[in-house]
């Protein structure tokens, strides 16, 4: 009687040892799920966050007042331009970079003003297809660095853009 007790206790320890392996190989697809919908998330917010910094820096260049139209120095000349009497808020805040952890974007600049801004971060894109009218340049990205929110009103000229493309 003793050594069918024991056979019994060790099928149920061999079966105890499998749940756990199951259960485990579960939780790491889940892991796997939840980091890739989280990317995902962040993928969003990246193109929702430069399209804002986009229009934002369009919208400084072209209510530039004169004839000379400019774009800013510095970000956070898109939360108060003060080129007005009364000065104009073309951004409501500064946003962090969602894809890398310091929240610093790449700043596209010409003659030290900037013209856009770029995300830092060298991963592969989630979203390879199906952007937005102006966003069509980002079909094919191979790495986020190439996704480039540029303000409208001008384009950089081809030592901008060549120099942007040799930095990443």
């Amino acid at each position: 009687m003793g050594s069918e007790t024991g056979r019994q206790a060790g099928f149920t320890y061999l079966g105890l040892m499998f749940a756990i392996a199951i259960a485990g190989i579960g939780l790491a697809g889940t892991g796997v799920l939840w980091q890739m919908e989280s990317r995902r998330e962040k993928e969003k917010e990246l193109l929702f966050i430069g399209e804002e910094y986009r229009r934002a820096i369009g919208s400084y260049y072209e209510k530039t007042p004169g004839g000379d139209k400019q774009y800013p120095e510095k970000l956070a000349d898109l939360l108060q331009d003060k080129r007005f009497p009364n000065p104009v808020r073309h951004l409501r805040r500064l946003y962090r970079e969602p894809m890398m952890a310091d929240g610093e974007w790449e700043l596209i600049r010409q003659q030290g003003r900037i013209l856009g801004v770029a995300s830092r971060s060298l991963e592969k894109p989630i979203k390879i297809a199906g952007f937005g009218p102006g966003l069509e340049g980002f079909e094919g990205a191979e790495k986020y660095t190439e996704w480039r929110f540029l303000g409208s009103g001008g384009t950089p000229s081809p030592s901008v853009a060549n120099v942007a493309a040799k930095q990443n």
